[in-house]
C-alpha cells in the first residue's frame, strides 16, 4: 500500500498544471480555464491542432479532479473501425462475434467513477455518434451482444482538431451530440500564436530529453531559439519536441546551436515569420511521385499525425500505419 501510495503521488506530481509549459496570454487563458473545469464532473472537449498538447490537458483535468482516485482510461477514436471502436468502448459478451471467447469489459466500464479520454472524437462515423450519445445523456450502454443494460458514472473528456461546428452544418457531425460534448470548451492554441513560449519549452523538453538519454549535458544557445522562435511550427509542440530529439542526437558534446539546428534541416528555406506564405500543398495524386514520397509528404504536411496524414491520403489510419512500417519510414525522423 505504501508503495502504490508513492507511485500515485509521483504520477500525480507528474501532471500537476504546473508541468502545464507557457506563459503566454493564450496560455494564461487556457489555465484559468482548466483550473476551473477540474473543480466539476462535467464534459469537457479540447479542442485545437493536432500536437498542440490536448492529451497534457485531459492528463491535468483528471488528476486535479474529485475522481483523480478513480481510473483514467484513453482511446484514439480515429485508430477503429466501427466495429473495433464498439466492442472496445461498450465490452462484448461471450460468443457475440467471432473472436469472442469470453465476455469482455469495455473501457467505458472499465472507467466507472473515472475519466474516460476520447481523442480524434470527430473522426466518429454518424451510427456510432447515436451510441454516444446515449451514454452521454443517460450514462447507459449494453455491451455487444448483450441485452442487460449498464450504467456508469464517468467524466468524458474529448478532443478534436476538426472544425466542429462545420461539420455540424455539413451534416457530418450530429447537433445534439456536438453539444452534449461541447459543454466547456478547452481552446489550445498553436504554437505560432505563441511563440514567446518556445525558450521555457525548449528547456523543458531538453530537461526530458536529458533523463531520457541516461542525464546528458543538453543546452540550447541563443543561436538557435532564435531560428525556433522564426519557424511556423505546423506540427506544434510535438514537431518542436521531434526537433530537439534530433538536435541533441546530432550535437556530440550536447550543446544545441545554430549549426546543429541546420543540420537537423532547419535552415533559411525552411524558416518563415508567422505572417510568410505557408508551403505550397502538395498534390498527392502527382504521378511523378512514388508511394512513399506521398506518404512521407502527407506527414509532413499534417504535422506527422498519422490520422490526419490518412484523410489527405484517403486512407483508413490502419492503412498508413501498414504504409509506415512496409516503406520503412522512420517516424522519428522528422
Amino acid at each position: 500500500m505504501t508503495e502504490r501510495d508513492n507511485l500515485k503521488q509521483n504520477l500525480v506530481k507528474n501532471y500537476r498544471f504546473e508541468n502545464i509549459i507557457g506563459h503566454s496570454a493564450p496560455m494564461l487563458k487556457v489555465f484559468d480555464v482548466i483550473r476551473q473545469v477540474a473543480k466539476w464532473n462535467t464534459t469537457v472537449l479540447i479542442r485545437g491542432e493536432s500536437g498542440t498538447g490536448k492529451e497534457v490537458v485531459a492528463n491535468a483535468i483528471h488528476f486535479n479532479s474529485s475522481c483523480s482516485n478513480g481510473p483514467f482510461l484513453k482511446l484514439n477514436c480515429a485508430a477503429l473501425p466501427d466495429t473495433l471502436l464498439e466492442s472496445e468502448l461498450f465490452g462484448h459478451e461471450k460468443g457475440a462475434f467471432s473472436g469472442a471467447t469470453a465476455q469482455r469489459k469495455g473501457r467505458f466500464e472499465l472507467a466507472d467513477n473515472g475519466t474516460i479520454f476520447l481523442d480524434e472524437i470527430g473522426e466518429i462515423s454518424a451510427s456510432f455518434q447515436a451510441k454516444l450519445l446515449r451514454i452521454l445523456q443517460e450514462g447507459e450502454f449494453e455491451r455487444v451482444g448483450g441485452s442487460k443494460t449498464l450504467t456508469v458514472n464517468i467524466r468524458i473528456i474529448a478532443a478534436t482538431n476538426r472544425n466542429m461546428e462545420q461539420d455540424v452544418a455539413d451534416g457530418v457531425f450530429r447537433e445534439d451530440l456536438y453539444y452534449r460534448l461541447n459543454v466547456m470548451p478547452i481552446n489550445m492554441p498553436p504554437l505560432r500564436d505563441r511563440l514567446e513560449d518556445i525558450p521555457v519549452l525548449s528547456e523543458f523538453l531538453l530537461q526530458r530529453l536529458s533523463k531520457q538519454q541516461g542525464g546528458r549535458y543538453l543546452e540550447i544557445k541563443e543561436s538557435a531559439l532564435r531560428m525556433l522562435i522564426k519557424y511556423p511550427w505546423p506540427g506544434n509542440v510535438r514537431e518542436l519536441e521531434n526537433r530537439l530529439e534530433r538536435a541533441a542526437i546530432m550535437s556530440n558534446d550536447g550543446i544545441i546551436d545554430r549549426d546543429v539546428m541546420i543540420s537537423t534541416g532547419l535552415n533559411d528555406d525552411t524558416i518563415m515569420s508567422p505572417t510568410s506564405p505557408q508551403p505550397v500543398k502538395v498534390d498527392f495524386q502527382d504521378e511523378n511521385m512514388d508511394e512513399k514520397e506521398k506518404v512521407i509528404a502527407a506527414l509532413e504536411q499534417s504535422g506527422w499525425v498519422q490520422a490526419k496524414a490518412a484523410r489527405l491520403l484517403h486512407m483508413t489510419p490502419r492503412q498508413i500505419a501498414y504504409r509506415i512500417q512496409t516503406l520503412e519510414i522512420n517516424v522519428k525522423q522528422i
